[in-house]
C-alpha cells in the first residue's frame, strides 16, 4: 500500500493528517483486495478539507478498482465475470 500526498495539499502538518486518516480507511478496505495486489492512493488538496467525504470516496474508489482489478485478472485467465472458463475450453 502506497499513498502520494503532495505539497498542494498543505504544509507537512496537514499532509502526515491526511495519510495517518487515508491509512486508517485503507486498513478497513484491505479485505476486499485480491492477494497479492498493490495500490496507490493519491490525495488531491481537497483531502485536506474532506471529512465524512473522503471515507465515501475512497470507499467507492476502492470498489471500483477491485471490480476492474478482478475483471482483468478473469480475462487474462480466461474467465468471464462470473469466474467460469469462456476459452482454451476441453469438454
Amino acid at each position: 500500500m502506497g499513498f502520494i500526498v503532495s505539497k498542494a495539499v498543505g504544509n507537512a502538518v496537514t499532509r502526515n493528517r491526511v495519510k495517518r486518516r487515508l491509512r486508517h480507511l485503507v486498513a478497513e478496505q484491505l479485505t476486499a483486495a485480491p492477494v497479492g495486489c498493490g495500490f496507490v492512493v493519491r490525495a488531491l488538496p481537497a483531502a485536506a478539507t474532506a471529512s465524512a467525504g473522503l471515507s465515501t470516496d475512497l470507499a467507492g474508489a476502492w470498489q471500483q478498482s477491485v471490480r476492474r482489478l478482478g475483471s482483468k485478472v478473469g480475462h487474462a485467465r480466461g474467465l468471464d465475470a462470473q469466474g467460469l472458463q469462456t476459452r482454451g475450453t476441453t469438454p
